[in-house]
């Protein structure tokens, strides 16, 4: 009785260890799926937009002129703010005409023939960008930045990486199944054994 005991007290330990466990990784990768999922659907319904999630966009530097302010490899989130809100000395980042997305400062703001233009240039740049750009080029104003991190979100935007964590959730569910599965037949078979032990004592 003592071994087995023992046995059954082990068998609780792994299975408590396991649904922790579990839960810890559907609390990780559940966010990330549905933040992959939402980017990669907004891309196919407008595929000439930066996707945003809840408002903000994320983007990876890949150059140093804004350096020292956001360096090579940082991520930033960016807000879609409107007109009136953005000043001289914002950081923003915008889409070229050319279709390259660039982070820089806001320097300067003029109206011409009542359209607002502004003039943008990288903190460790000599000189000002060429193109003006105007409002609807505008992804969004800088809110933060999380050092060293372009890399993650290049990762945490794949299609592949979505992929991944889908046919992760899915195994993570089909070892709970199973785990249960046990426990319900162990159960089945200590009632079937406490059943019989009680009818040979009768």
């Amino acid at each position: 009785m003592y071994k087995i005991d023992k046995v059954q007290k082990e068998n609780q330990r792994i299975h408590t260890m396991g649904k922790m466990i579990s839960a810890i990784l559907y609390l990780i990768l559940i966010p990330i799926i549905i933040f992959n999922f939402t980017l990669i659907i907004k891309s196919f319904m407008k595929p000439h937009e930066t996707p945003d999630f809840l408002g903000y966009k994320s983007f990876v530097i890949v150059s140093g002129s804004m350096e020292p302010t956001i360096k090579k490899q940082d991520a930033i989130l960016v807000k879609k703010v409107s007109e009136e809100e953005i000043k001289v000395n914002d950081i923003i980042s915008f889409t070229t005409k050319n279709q390259i997305n660039v982070t820089h400062r806001v320097i300067k703001i003029e109206e011409e023939n009542g359209i607002k233009k502004y003039t943008t240039k990288g903190d460790n740049n000599n000189t000002e960008d060429k193109e003006k750009i105007i409002y609807k080029q505008i992804e969004g104003k800088y809110q933060f930045k999380i050092n060293q991190f372009g890399m993650v979100i290049q990762i945490l935007k794949s299609k592949v990486t979505l992929m991944i964590l889908v046919i992760a959730i899915i195994l993570i569910t089909c070892y709970q199944g199973r785990l249960k599965k046990k426990k319900q037949e162990r159960k089945q078979k200590r009632e079937k054994y406490e059943k019989r032990d009680a009818k040979n004592g009768d």
